[in-house]
């Protein structure tokens, strides 16, 4: 009997080993679009029961926020420690895409949501793949050096909250993404660190279309329940997010990926910038 889509996410979440996550990861979403093309039998979305946290390799450390040390980018040690930081990231959104097809198999979904989410796991992936690459080429590797270890409270969060789990994901972490990358393409463009520059243009342009998929499928279950999306985006963060959102905001890029101004704003620390829309 074939494996359900659910059962494979699980099969992703219970890989502790980065690479071999990854590949499986990309495997599995391969296999999907096989089924989906008609190339291949289909597959059945199903249910599953995932872990809580996902496996996990013994390296790196986690550590609390404040207890990561500061990263100094000038320096060749900081933009290694710049780009493990990356991996990190990267890694935690693999399975951060995998859970929400997992977890919430249960709820009735049109087909193109698991398109999306199959499709940003399996982007996640391969930028983990490059942002490893790039610190092997530099002489170290994902595990050298310690992490955060809050990057997953988030998922537990809106363990039983879709709407949550899709208001701050990627309508607020990975739209941080694109306010911060920018700035980090810029110091290794001044090292002329073409490798780490490339991956990092790769992740940019893709990383609008994960909090795009959000930005849809949100006004989607608001759209079902006749809920104002805004309202509704408001109240979550403030329930689940931990803080309050930081500018600069990247106002074109989550334009592009359907964030408005006035989703975000309100919920900032700061006033809009003299005449921005709000």
């Amino acid at each position: 009997m074939s494996k359900t889509l659910t059962q494979m996410a699980t099969e992703v979440l219970t890989t502790a080993d980065g690479r071999e996550k990854t590949a499986l990861s990309r495997r599995h979403a391969a296999a999907w679009f096989a089924a989906r093309s008609g190339e291949a039998p289909a597959i059945e979305v199903g249910t599953a029961t995932p872990p809580l946290n996902p496996a996990r390799p013994d390296k790196p450390d986690l550590l609390s926020p404040r207890d990561v040390p500061k990263r100094r980018p000038g320096s060749e040690a900081g933009r290694i420690a710049l780009l493990h930081a990356v991996a990190h990231i990267e890694l935690n959104a693999v399975d951060l895409h995998w859970d929400l097809i997992a977890r919430f198999g249960h709820v009735p979904m049109p087909i193109g949501f698991y398109d999306d989410w199959v499709k940003c796991a399996e982007e996640e992936s391969r930028h983990f793949e490059m942002v490893c690459d790039c610190l092997e080429q530099m002489g170290s590797h994902y595990g050298a050096l310690p992490a955060h270890a809050g990057m997953w409270r988030a998922a537990e969060d809106t363990a039983e909250d879709l709407m949550g789990r899709l208001a701050v994901v990627p309508m607020v972490l990975e739209a941080r993404g694109l306010d911060v990358t920018p700035g980090m393409i810029d110091i290794f463009r001044k090292a002329k660190a073409e490798q780490a520059i490339a991956a990092l243009e790769v992740i940019y342009a893709e990383e609008v279309g994960h909090v795009a998929y959000g930005s849809k499928w949100f006004h989607f279950l608001c759209g079902r329940e006749n809920a104002d999306p805004k309202g509704i985006f408001h109240d979550l963060v403030r329930r689940y997010f931990h803080g309050v959102l930081k500018p600069p905001f990247n106002e074109e890029k989550r334009a592009e990926a359907g964030l408005p101004p006035d989703f975000y704003w309100p919920l900032s620390e700061g006033l809009p910038p003299p005449g921005s829309a709000r």
